[in-house]
Protein backbone atom coordinates (compact mmCIF):
# COMPACT_ATOMS: atom_id res chain seq x y z
CA UNK A 1 0.00 0.00 0.00
CA UNK A 2 0.96 3.33 -0.72
CA UNK A 3 -1.95 5.51 -0.10
CA UNK A 4 -2.35 8.33 1.22
CA UNK A 5 -5.57 10.63 2.33
CA UNK A 6 -6.73 14.44 3.81
CA UNK A 7 -8.47 14.42 7.24
CA UNK A 8 -10.44 18.42 6.28
CA UNK A 9 -12.55 19.58 8.62
CA UNK A 10 -15.84 21.94 8.26
CA UNK A 11 -14.99 24.22 10.79
CA UNK A 12 -12.10 24.61 13.36
CA UNK A 13 -11.86 22.54 16.03
CA UNK A 14 -13.93 20.19 14.41
CA UNK A 15 -11.57 16.94 15.73
CA UNK A 16 -9.32 16.73 12.47
CA UNK A 17 -6.40 16.36 14.80
CA UNK A 18 -7.39 13.58 16.89
CA UNK A 19 -9.61 11.79 14.08
CA UNK A 20 -5.91 11.70 12.04
CA UNK A 21 -4.57 10.72 15.23
CA UNK A 22 -7.28 7.98 15.64
CA UNK A 23 -6.31 6.62 11.80
CA UNK A 24 -2.77 6.58 12.67
CA UNK A 25 -3.04 4.71 15.43
CA UNK A 26 -5.37 1.83 14.09
CA UNK A 27 -3.89 1.72 11.06
CA UNK A 28 -0.74 1.47 13.29
CA UNK A 29 -1.93 -1.73 15.21
CA UNK A 30 -2.39 -3.34 11.78
CA UNK A 31 1.10 -3.41 10.89
CA UNK A 32 0.34 -0.77 8.12
CA UNK A 33 3.63 1.64 8.48
CA UNK A 34 1.84 5.24 8.66
CA UNK A 35 2.74 8.59 8.83
CA UNK A 36 1.04 12.05 9.95
CA UNK A 37 1.38 15.29 7.79
CA UNK A 38 0.29 19.06 7.83
CA UNK A 39 1.46 21.27 5.45
CA UNK A 40 1.16 24.57 7.50
CA UNK A 41 0.11 24.56 11.37
CA UNK A 42 -0.49 27.64 13.19
CA UNK A 43 0.19 27.09 16.64
CA UNK A 44 2.42 28.13 19.57
CA UNK A 45 2.33 24.95 20.92
CA UNK A 46 5.46 23.10 19.53
CA UNK A 47 7.81 20.14 20.05
CA UNK A 48 11.43 20.10 19.17
CA UNK A 49 12.10 16.76 17.59
CA UNK A 50 14.99 14.28 16.73
CA UNK A 51 16.75 15.94 13.63
CA UNK A 52 16.43 19.50 15.72
CA UNK A 53 13.55 20.95 14.51
CA UNK A 54 10.37 22.88 15.70
CA UNK A 55 6.78 21.01 14.59
CA UNK A 56 3.38 21.33 15.85
CA UNK A 57 2.57 19.12 19.18
CA UNK A 58 -0.32 18.33 17.69
CA UNK A 59 1.69 16.25 14.99
CA UNK A 60 3.81 15.39 17.17
CA UNK A 61 1.10 13.39 19.18
CA UNK A 62 0.06 12.15 15.74
CA UNK A 63 3.50 10.35 15.21
CA UNK A 64 3.23 9.08 18.90
CA UNK A 65 0.19 7.84 17.66
CA UNK A 66 1.53 6.12 14.63
CA UNK A 67 4.34 4.75 16.38
CA UNK A 68 7.07 6.37 14.60
CA UNK A 69 10.05 9.01 15.37
CA UNK A 70 8.19 12.53 14.76
CA UNK A 71 10.04 14.61 12.21
CA UNK A 72 10.22 18.33 10.76
CA UNK A 73 8.45 16.60 7.44
CA UNK A 74 5.78 15.75 9.40
CA UNK A 75 4.79 19.62 9.88
CA UNK A 76 6.97 21.69 6.97
CA UNK A 77 5.47 24.84 7.71
CA UNK A 78 4.84 25.95 11.33
CA UNK A 79 3.41 29.97 11.82
CA UNK A 80 3.53 31.06 15.30
CA UNK A 81 1.70 34.01 16.07
CA UNK A 82 3.36 36.36 18.26
CA UNK A 83 0.59 39.65 17.44
CA UNK A 84 -2.93 39.50 16.00
CA UNK A 85 -0.78 40.62 12.54
CA UNK A 86 2.22 38.75 12.90
CA UNK A 87 3.93 35.14 12.60
CA UNK A 88 6.98 33.50 12.86
CA UNK A 89 7.10 31.29 10.44
CA UNK A 90 9.92 28.05 10.38
CA UNK A 91 10.13 25.79 7.47
CA UNK A 92 11.21 22.55 7.86
CA UNK A 93 11.59 23.10 11.91
CA UNK A 94 13.72 26.05 11.62
CA UNK A 95 12.74 30.10 11.74
CA UNK A 96 12.46 31.20 8.12
CA UNK A 97 10.69 34.76 8.26
CA UNK A 98 8.40 37.28 10.16
CA UNK A 99 5.21 37.86 7.92
CA UNK A 100 1.79 39.77 8.10
CA UNK A 101 -1.22 38.09 7.14
CA UNK A 102 -0.98 39.91 3.83
CA UNK A 103 2.63 39.33 2.98
CA UNK A 104 2.17 35.27 3.72
CA UNK A 105 -0.23 35.08 0.92
CA UNK A 106 2.66 35.51 -1.04
CA UNK A 107 5.09 33.66 0.70
CA UNK A 108 3.16 30.56 0.57
CA UNK A 109 4.20 29.92 -3.14
CA UNK A 110 7.45 30.34 -2.34
CA UNK A 111 6.35 27.68 0.45
CA UNK A 112 4.52 25.36 -1.40
CA UNK A 113 7.33 23.42 -3.35
CA UNK A 114 8.72 22.89 -0.30
CA UNK A 115 5.62 20.90 1.85
CA UNK A 116 4.58 18.97 -1.82
CA UNK A 117 8.73 17.53 -1.24
CA UNK A 118 7.92 16.90 2.23
CA UNK A 119 5.12 15.12 1.50
CA UNK A 120 6.47 13.51 -1.18
CA UNK A 121 9.42 12.23 1.16
CA UNK A 122 7.33 10.68 3.76
CA UNK A 123 5.33 9.25 1.02
CA UNK A 124 8.65 7.35 -0.19
CA UNK A 125 9.22 6.05 2.99
CA UNK A 126 6.23 5.33 4.52
CA UNK A 127 3.17 2.95 3.36
CA UNK A 128 0.45 4.87 4.64
CA UNK A 129 0.36 9.37 5.01
CA UNK A 130 -2.51 10.31 6.83
CA UNK A 131 -3.13 14.59 6.40
CA UNK A 132 -4.74 16.77 8.63
CA UNK A 133 -5.76 19.82 6.91
CA UNK A 134 -6.58 23.47 8.63
CA UNK A 135 -9.13 25.44 9.71
CA UNK A 136 -11.64 24.73 6.32
CA UNK A 137 -11.18 23.95 2.94
CA UNK A 138 -14.13 26.20 2.06
CA UNK A 139 -12.33 29.30 3.27
CA UNK A 140 -13.01 30.78 -0.34
CA UNK A 141 -10.94 33.65 0.50
CA UNK A 142 -7.35 31.84 0.85
CA UNK A 143 -8.23 29.14 -1.99
CA UNK A 144 -5.77 30.70 -4.57
CA UNK A 145 -2.97 30.27 -2.56
CA UNK A 146 -4.10 27.27 -0.23
CA UNK A 147 -1.33 25.02 1.03
CA UNK A 148 -3.06 23.19 3.43
CA UNK A 149 -6.40 21.73 2.15
CA UNK A 150 -7.44 21.97 -1.48
CA UNK A 151 -4.69 22.85 -2.58
CA UNK A 152 -2.51 19.62 -1.25
CA UNK A 153 -5.22 17.60 -2.24
CA UNK A 154 -5.52 18.82 -5.75
CA UNK A 155 -1.79 18.84 -6.06
CA UNK A 156 -1.11 14.99 -4.77
CA UNK A 157 -4.92 13.73 -5.93
CA UNK A 158 -6.00 12.61 -2.58
CA UNK A 159 -8.93 11.71 -1.12
CA UNK A 160 -10.42 13.91 1.33
CA UNK A 161 -12.82 13.04 4.35
CA UNK A 162 -14.30 16.04 5.86
CA UNK A 163 -15.12 16.29 9.55
CA UNK A 164 -18.30 17.94 11.17
CA UNK A 165 -18.39 18.84 14.84
CA UNK A 166 -22.30 17.79 15.61
CA UNK A 167 -22.12 18.83 19.34
CA UNK A 168 -21.62 22.85 18.09
CA UNK A 169 -25.00 22.51 16.01
CA UNK A 170 -25.75 23.01 12.53
CA UNK A 171 -23.35 19.88 11.29
CA UNK A 172 -25.38 19.06 8.21
CA UNK A 173 -25.17 22.43 6.95
CA UNK A 174 -21.85 22.96 7.88
CA UNK A 175 -21.12 19.74 5.94
CA UNK A 176 -23.07 20.43 2.46
CA UNK A 177 -22.27 24.14 2.67
CA UNK A 178 -18.49 22.81 2.55
CA UNK A 179 -18.67 21.01 -0.34
CA UNK A 180 -20.87 23.72 -2.04
CA UNK A 181 -18.40 26.35 -1.91
CA UNK A 182 -15.71 24.09 -3.69
CA UNK A 183 -14.55 24.31 -7.56
CA UNK A 184 -15.64 21.22 -9.32
CA UNK A 185 -11.77 19.93 -9.24
CA UNK A 186 -11.86 20.28 -5.48
CA UNK A 187 -15.25 18.52 -4.82
CA UNK A 188 -14.31 15.73 -7.37
CA UNK A 189 -11.82 14.79 -4.16
CA UNK A 190 -14.04 14.82 -1.33
CA UNK A 191 -15.41 11.06 -0.35
CA UNK A 192 -17.15 11.12 2.15
CA UNK A 193 -17.98 12.52 5.49
CA UNK A 194 -17.34 12.17 9.42
CA UNK A 195 -19.81 13.23 11.98
CA UNK A 196 -17.62 14.20 15.35
CA UNK A 197 -18.49 14.32 18.88
CA UNK A 198 -22.34 12.77 18.77
CA UNK A 199 -24.29 12.01 21.93
CA UNK A 200 -27.68 10.75 21.60
CA UNK A 201 -29.91 8.10 19.53
CA UNK A 202 -28.40 7.19 16.35
CA UNK A 203 -31.60 6.94 15.11
CA UNK A 204 -32.69 10.12 14.89
CA UNK A 205 -29.46 11.16 13.16
CA UNK A 206 -29.65 8.66 10.43
CA UNK A 207 -32.91 10.34 8.40
CA UNK A 208 -30.21 13.16 8.51
CA UNK A 209 -27.35 11.25 6.60
CA UNK A 210 -29.51 9.31 4.36
CA UNK A 211 -30.65 13.12 2.98
CA UNK A 212 -27.08 14.85 3.29
CA UNK A 213 -25.50 11.30 0.57
CA UNK A 214 -28.87 12.23 -1.44
CA UNK A 215 -28.14 15.68 -1.74
CA UNK A 216 -24.14 15.24 -2.01
CA UNK A 217 -24.11 11.57 -3.76
CA UNK A 218 -21.28 11.17 -1.10
CA UNK A 219 -21.98 8.80 2.08
CA UNK A 220 -21.35 9.79 5.66
CA UNK A 221 -18.62 6.58 6.66
CA UNK A 222 -18.93 7.19 10.52
CA UNK A 223 -20.58 8.74 13.40
CA UNK A 224 -18.07 8.92 16.05
CA UNK A 225 -19.64 9.26 19.70
CA UNK A 226 -18.81 11.32 22.35
CA UNK A 227 -16.35 9.87 24.75
CA UNK A 228 -15.00 11.89 27.70
CA UNK A 229 -12.03 12.19 28.74
CA UNK A 230 -10.22 12.49 25.03
CA UNK A 231 -8.22 15.51 26.05
CA UNK A 232 -5.30 15.61 24.01
CA UNK A 233 -2.53 18.51 23.49
CA UNK A 234 -4.34 21.45 22.17
CA UNK A 235 -2.96 23.76 18.93
CA UNK A 236 -3.52 26.94 20.41
CA UNK A 237 -4.89 28.99 23.22
CA UNK A 238 -8.32 29.01 21.39
CA UNK A 239 -8.74 25.10 22.79
CA UNK A 240 -8.11 25.91 26.19
CA UNK A 241 -10.79 25.63 28.76
CA UNK A 242 -10.66 26.81 32.31
CA UNK A 243 -9.59 23.38 33.75
CA UNK A 244 -11.28 21.88 36.51
CA UNK A 245 -12.76 23.66 39.70
CA UNK A 246 -11.54 23.12 43.15
CA UNK A 247 -13.73 20.31 44.94
CA UNK A 248 -13.23 17.69 47.69
CA UNK A 249 -11.30 15.71 45.96
CA UNK A 250 -9.05 18.45 45.48
CA UNK A 251 -5.49 18.34 47.80
CA UNK A 252 -3.40 20.80 45.21
CA UNK A 253 -5.24 23.69 43.21
CA UNK A 254 -2.83 24.73 40.21
CA UNK A 255 -3.11 27.98 38.57
CA UNK A 256 -1.53 28.73 35.05
CA UNK A 257 -2.04 32.14 33.84
CA UNK A 258 -3.64 32.85 30.86
CA UNK A 259 -1.02 34.86 29.18
CA UNK A 260 -2.40 36.67 26.10
CA UNK A 261 0.28 34.53 23.61
CA UNK A 262 0.36 31.83 25.82
CA UNK A 263 2.70 28.95 24.08
CA UNK A 264 3.54 25.52 25.05
CA UNK A 265 0.54 25.10 27.77
CA UNK A 266 0.44 21.04 27.42
CA UNK A 267 3.39 21.94 30.40
CA UNK A 268 0.33 21.70 32.76
CA UNK A 269 -0.86 18.43 31.26
CA UNK A 270 1.19 16.38 33.19
CA UNK A 271 -0.02 18.59 36.58
CA UNK A 272 -3.56 17.97 35.69
CA UNK A 273 -3.31 13.76 35.11
CA UNK A 274 -2.09 13.68 38.70
CA UNK A 275 -4.79 12.58 40.82
CA UNK A 276 -5.68 14.97 43.40
CA UNK A 277 -4.84 18.16 41.62
CA UNK A 278 -6.95 20.49 39.88
CA UNK A 279 -5.33 22.88 36.74
CA UNK A 280 -6.75 26.04 36.06
CA UNK A 281 -5.98 27.98 33.49
CA UNK A 282 -6.87 31.91 34.71
CA UNK A 283 -6.39 35.58 34.12
CA UNK A 284 -7.80 36.20 37.17
CA UNK A 285 -6.03 37.74 40.18
CA UNK A 286 -8.14 36.34 42.39
CA UNK A 287 -7.30 32.73 41.25
CA UNK A 288 -3.29 33.62 41.21
CA UNK A 289 -4.10 34.77 45.38
CA UNK A 290 -5.83 31.46 46.38
CA UNK A 291 -3.90 28.50 44.16
CA UNK A 292 -1.16 26.51 46.05
CA UNK A 293 1.35 26.51 42.86
CA UNK A 294 1.03 29.14 40.31
CA UNK A 295 2.61 27.88 36.65
CA UNK A 296 3.58 31.17 34.65
CA UNK A 297 4.38 29.39 31.23
CA UNK A 298 6.21 30.35 28.50
CA UNK A 299 5.04 32.67 25.97
CA UNK A 300 5.92 34.53 22.47
CA UNK A 301 5.73 37.56 23.32
CA UNK A 302 7.59 37.58 26.62
CA UNK A 303 7.94 41.55 26.89
CA UNK A 304 4.49 42.28 25.52
CA UNK A 305 2.79 39.80 27.88
CA UNK A 306 4.87 41.20 30.40
CA UNK A 307 3.24 44.66 29.97
CA UNK A 308 -0.42 43.04 29.90
CA UNK A 309 1.05 40.45 33.65
CA UNK A 310 1.01 44.27 34.96
CA UNK A 311 -2.11 45.97 33.68
CA UNK A 312 -4.30 43.25 34.67
CA UNK A 313 -2.96 43.21 38.35
CA UNK A 314 -1.47 39.68 37.78
CA UNK A 315 2.37 41.12 38.68
CA UNK A 316 1.37 42.57 41.70
CA UNK A 317 -0.67 38.99 42.75
CA UNK A 318 2.39 36.92 41.89
CA UNK A 319 4.90 38.93 43.83
CA UNK A 320 2.95 39.37 46.20
CA UNK A 321 2.69 35.32 47.42
CA UNK A 322 6.48 34.74 45.95
CA UNK A 323 7.53 37.21 48.75
CA UNK A 324 4.98 35.81 51.31
CA UNK A 325 6.95 32.52 50.70
CA UNK A 326 4.01 30.63 48.51
CA UNK A 327 5.04 28.43 45.27
CA UNK A 328 5.74 29.94 41.85
CA UNK A 329 6.59 28.11 38.63
CA UNK A 330 8.28 30.29 35.35
CA UNK A 331 8.72 27.79 32.40
CA UNK A 332 10.47 29.36 29.11
CA UNK A 333 8.86 33.01 28.78
CA UNK A 334 7.31 32.67 31.99
CA UNK A 335 10.87 31.67 33.40
CA UNK A 336 11.98 35.10 31.69
CA UNK A 337 9.46 37.64 33.63
CA UNK A 338 10.88 36.62 36.86
CA UNK A 339 14.04 37.93 36.03
CA UNK A 340 15.19 41.50 37.13
CA UNK A 341 16.18 42.31 33.68
CA UNK A 342 15.02 41.79 29.93
CA UNK A 343 16.73 42.86 27.24
CA UNK A 344 14.98 42.56 23.95
CA UNK A 345 16.11 43.77 20.56
CA UNK A 346 14.89 41.01 18.68
CA UNK A 347 11.30 39.79 19.57
CA UNK A 348 9.61 43.50 20.97
CA UNK A 349 12.87 45.54 19.68
CA UNK A 350 12.24 47.32 23.09
CA UNK A 351 15.36 47.53 24.80
CA UNK A 352 16.06 46.78 28.10
CA UNK A 353 12.98 46.59 30.82
CA UNK A 354 12.29 45.75 34.29
CA UNK A 355 11.19 42.12 35.06
CA UNK A 356 9.26 41.00 37.97
CA UNK A 357 12.55 40.68 39.77
CA UNK A 358 11.81 37.61 41.77
CA UNK A 359 14.71 35.74 40.85
CA UNK A 360 18.29 36.95 40.70
CA UNK A 361 18.53 36.56 36.54
CA UNK A 362 19.79 38.88 33.70
CA UNK A 363 17.87 37.98 30.31
CA UNK A 364 19.25 38.79 26.52
CA UNK A 365 17.34 37.62 23.74
CA UNK A 366 19.47 36.32 20.74
CA UNK A 367 19.18 36.44 17.14
CA UNK A 368 19.59 32.48 16.55
CA UNK A 369 16.73 30.54 18.24
CA UNK A 370 17.78 27.86 21.15
CA UNK A 371 16.30 24.06 20.03
CA UNK A 372 17.22 21.39 22.01
CA UNK A 373 16.62 18.54 23.72
CA UNK A 374 18.47 18.62 26.48
CA UNK A 375 18.39 16.12 29.98
CA UNK A 376 19.57 16.51 33.54
CA UNK A 377 18.32 15.38 36.95
CA UNK A 378 17.05 17.20 40.07
CA UNK A 379 15.51 15.96 43.17
CA UNK A 380 17.74 13.24 42.42
CA UNK A 381 15.28 12.04 39.23
CA UNK A 382 16.44 11.79 35.80
CA UNK A 383 14.49 14.39 33.13
CA UNK A 384 14.46 12.45 29.95
CA UNK A 385 11.43 14.33 28.27
CA UNK A 386 12.79 17.86 28.17
CA UNK A 387 13.14 20.44 24.88
CA UNK A 388 13.50 24.20 25.03
CA UNK A 389 12.62 26.58 22.71
CA UNK A 390 13.80 29.91 23.26
CA UNK A 391 15.36 33.72 21.82
CA UNK A 392 16.31 34.48 25.63
CA UNK A 393 19.45 33.52 27.05
CA UNK A 394 19.01 33.58 31.08
CA UNK A 395 22.50 34.35 33.05
CA UNK A 396 22.16 34.00 36.66
CA UNK A 397 23.52 37.50 38.55
CA UNK A 398 22.71 36.45 42.09
CA UNK A 399 22.83 34.07 45.20
CA UNK A 400 20.52 31.03 43.95
CA UNK A 401 20.02 27.19 44.05
CA UNK A 402 20.29 25.30 40.46
CA UNK A 403 17.09 24.15 39.26
CA UNK A 404 17.41 21.85 35.95
CA UNK A 405 19.04 24.62 33.74
CA UNK A 406 17.59 27.69 35.62
CA UNK A 407 17.22 28.16 39.12
CA UNK A 408 15.40 29.00 42.79
CA UNK A 409 14.86 31.37 45.37
CA UNK A 410 13.08 30.20 47.83
CA UNK A 411 9.58 29.30 46.73
CA UNK A 412 10.00 30.88 43.22
CA UNK A 413 11.37 28.34 40.68
CA UNK A 414 12.37 28.48 37.15
CA UNK A 415 13.51 26.82 33.87
CA UNK A 416 13.66 27.20 30.15
CA UNK A 417 12.76 23.26 29.72
CA UNK A 418 9.68 22.55 28.64
CA UNK A 419 8.39 19.25 28.58
CA UNK A 420 10.29 18.42 32.19
CA UNK A 421 7.05 17.53 34.22
CA UNK A 422 5.90 14.61 32.22
CA UNK A 423 9.74 12.96 33.49
CA UNK A 424 7.44 11.43 36.19
CA UNK A 425 9.83 10.98 39.10
CA UNK A 426 10.98 14.42 39.01
CA UNK A 427 7.03 15.67 38.83
CA UNK A 428 6.20 13.81 41.93
CA UNK A 429 9.76 15.21 43.87
CA UNK A 430 8.79 18.51 42.45
CA UNK A 431 4.79 18.18 43.45
CA UNK A 432 6.32 17.14 47.10
CA UNK A 433 8.23 19.93 47.26
CA UNK A 434 5.88 22.70 46.01
CA UNK A 435 2.65 20.93 48.50
CA UNK A 436 5.08 21.10 51.76
CA UNK A 437 6.22 24.98 50.53
CA UNK A 438 2.50 25.86 50.17
CA UNK A 439 1.27 23.87 53.80
CA UNK A 440 -0.21 21.25 51.67
CA UNK A 441 -1.33 17.52 52.95
CA UNK A 442 -0.83 16.19 49.37
CA UNK A 443 1.60 12.95 48.40
CA UNK A 444 1.33 11.97 44.44
CA UNK A 445 0.05 9.05 43.51
CA UNK A 446 2.74 6.81 43.04
CA UNK A 447 1.87 5.44 39.94
CA UNK A 448 0.66 7.90 37.50
CA UNK A 449 2.74 7.89 33.66
CA UNK A 450 1.84 10.42 31.99
CA UNK A 451 3.06 8.53 28.86
CA UNK A 452 0.97 5.07 29.26
CA UNK A 453 -2.09 7.82 30.10
CA UNK A 454 -1.86 9.24 26.60
CA UNK A 455 -1.13 5.77 25.25
CA UNK A 456 -4.58 4.85 26.92
CA UNK A 457 -6.00 7.75 25.70
CA UNK A 458 -4.71 7.13 22.34
CA UNK A 459 -5.82 3.61 22.24
CA UNK A 460 -9.55 4.96 22.68
CA UNK A 461 -10.08 7.60 19.84
CA UNK A 462 -8.30 4.29 17.73
CA UNK A 463 -10.92 2.14 19.18
CA UNK A 464 -13.62 4.60 18.22
CA UNK A 465 -12.10 4.81 14.40
CA UNK A 466 -12.25 0.62 14.58
CA UNK A 467 -15.85 0.68 16.03
CA UNK A 468 -17.54 3.42 13.90
CA UNK A 469 -16.04 4.46 11.39
CA UNK A 470 -16.17 2.31 7.73
CA UNK A 471 -12.92 0.94 7.98
CA UNK A 472 -13.07 -1.34 4.77
CA UNK A 473 -14.75 2.01 2.83
CA UNK A 474 -11.45 3.97 4.56
CA UNK A 475 -8.82 1.59 3.00
CA UNK A 476 -10.31 1.81 -0.32
CA UNK A 477 -9.79 5.26 -0.51
CA UNK A 478 -6.36 4.58 0.62
CA UNK A 479 -6.09 2.15 -2.36
CA UNK A 480 -7.09 3.72 -4.89
CA UNK A 481 -8.19 7.44 -4.41
CA UNK A 482 -11.79 9.17 -4.50
CA UNK A 483 -14.18 7.42 -6.45
CA UNK A 484 -14.89 8.40 -9.68
CA UNK A 485 -17.81 10.24 -10.94
CA UNK A 486 -18.73 11.93 -7.89
CA UNK A 487 -21.31 14.37 -8.37
CA UNK A 488 -20.83 18.19 -8.81
CA UNK A 489 -23.18 20.06 -5.81
CA UNK A 490 -23.60 23.84 -7.27
CA UNK A 491 -22.95 26.72 -6.76
CA UNK A 492 -19.54 26.03 -6.67
CA UNK A 493 -16.73 28.24 -5.93
CA UNK A 494 -17.48 31.58 -6.87
CA UNK A 495 -16.13 33.27 -9.93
Amino acid sequence: MNGALLVAGASSDAGKSVLTAGLCRWLARQGIKVAPFKAQNMSNNSVVTADGGEIGRAQWLQAVAAGVEPEVAMNPVLLKPGSDRTSHVLLLGQPYAETSAQSYRQLKLVLQDAILAAFDDLRARYDVVICEGAGSPAEINLRDTDVANMGLATARDLPVLVVGDIDRGGVFAALFGTLALLAPTDQALVAGFVVNKFRGDPALLAPGLTMLDRLTGRPTLGVLPWLDGLEFDVEDSLGLGEGAAADSGVELRVAVVRLPRISNSTDADALAAEPGVAVRFTTSPADVRDADLVVLPGTRATVADLGWLRSAGLADAITARALAGRPVFGVCGGYQMLADTITDDIESGCGTVAGLGLLPIAVRFAAAKTLGRPSGTAYGELVTTAYEIHHGVTTVTGAAEGFLDGCRVGAVWGTTWHGALESNGFRRAFLRDVAATAGRNFTPAPDTDVAVARAARLDAVADLVAGYLDTAAVLRLLETGAPAGLPFVPPGAPA
